[in-house]
C-alpha cells in the first residue's frame, strides 16, 4: 500500500519533555488506520505531529513525499481535516454554519460562502445523515448528532485525510457504533484516509484495516488487526489476558482480565 504520510526517525513531544523517541511511521492511503495503546503512550501526540500542530523535535514529517514544515497552515487544513479529542460545542449557531466553518480554508477575500462552498456545506451535512437537522441549533441535537455534525465540518474542508481523536469518547455504545460505522462509509464512499485513535480494541479490530500499536512512545506492532491483536499484545502492552476470537475473519477479545501485578 502506498503511504500518504510517513515520519522519519520522529521524536516528538512538549516543551522540552519528549514522548516519542526515534520513531518510525508510515500512514496507508485511503485506508482506515488505527492508533491504539494504553493511555500516556503517546497516540495524540503522534496524531498531532503528523497533522502538523505540533512541529517534530527531530526527525521530519512528510505528506506525499513533501515535508510537513513547508506546507502552510492553510495548505495544510486543506489536505488534512482533523477533529480534536474535545472539542466545545459553540452556542446560537445552527448546523449549517458550524459545517460552513470547514470552508474557510478554501476562501478567499471576506470569507463571505460562493455557490460551491454552499454546495460542498450541503453535501457534507447530507454525508452524515443531517439534513433533517439542518437548520437547527446545534445546542438541540444529541451528543451522537453534535458528533457527527463535528465531522461534517472536517467533510467540508475537502481533505484527503481525516484525522480523529477518540471521536466515540462520552457516547453511548449505539452512537459509538454509528460514529464508526458513518466513518467507515466516508472512507469508503470518497476514499478518505482516515487515521483514528481508539482505546476500544474489538472497535479498532472491527473497522480499522491498519492497525499501529504504541507503548511508553514506540510503536509496539504495526499490521492488520489479525497481526497486531494477538495475546502477546494485550499481555505485554495492555498488561491482560484475555481470548481471541473470531467473528467474519475480525479478532475479538473475549474472557478479557488483568494480569497480576509483578510484586517487587
Amino acid at each position: 500500500m502506498k503511504a500518504i504520510l510517513k515520519a522519519d526517525q520522529l521524536t516528538a513531544g512538549y516543551g522540552h519533555k519528549v514522548i516519542i523517541d526515534q520513531q518510525t511511521v508510515e500512514i496507508p492511503e485511503g485506508c482506515v488506520t488505527g492508533l491504539i495503546g494504553p493511555n500516556g503512550c503517546g497516540k495524540s501526540t503522534l496524531l498531532n505531529t503528523l497533522n502538523g500542530f505540533e512541529a517534530p523535535m527531530a526527525g521530519n514529517v512528510e505528506l506525499d513525499g513533501k515535508q510537513m514544515s513547508q506546507y502552510s497552515a492553510k495548505q495544510r487544513a486543506q489536505e488534512i481535516a482533523v477533529l480534536p479529542q474535545r472539542t466545545v460545542i459553540p452556542e446560537g449557531i445552527s448546523v449549517f454554519e458550524l459545517v460552513s466553518y470547514g470552508r474557510y480554508c478554501r476562501q478567499r477575500g471576506m470569507h463571505r460562502l460562493s455557490k460551491a462552498d454552499r454546495q460542498a456545506v450541503e453535501d457534507a451535512i447530507k454525508a452524515v445523515h443531517l439534513v433533517d437537522k439542518h437548520d437547527e441549533l446545534l445546542t438541540s441535537l444529541s451528543g451522537g448528532q453534535q458528533q457527527r455534525a463535528l465531522i461534517a465540518m472536517t467533510l467540508a474542508q475537502n481533505s484527503r485525510i481525516l484525522m480523529l481523536d477518540e471521536p466515540t469518547t462520552y457516547l453511548d455504545l449505539t452512537n459509538q457504533l454509528e460514529i464508526l460505522d458513518l466513518l467507515h462509509e466516508l472512507n469508503a464512499t470518497f476514499q478518505k484516509t482516515v487515521i483514528i485513535v481508539l482505546h476500544d480494541l474489538n472497535e479498532a479490530a472491527r473497522y480499522c484495516d491498519h492497525l499501529i500499536c504504541m507503548i511508553h512512545g514506540r510503536v509496539a506492532a504495526v499490521g492488520s488487526p489479525d497481526d497486531v491483536l494477538t495475546e502477546t499484545t494485550l499481555a505485554n502492552i495492555f498488561k491482560v489476558s484475555g481470548d481471541i476470537t473470531y467473528d467474519n475473519d475480525c479478532p475479538q477479545i473475549t474472557n478479557c482480565h488483568p494480569l497480576p501485578v509483578a510484586q517487587p
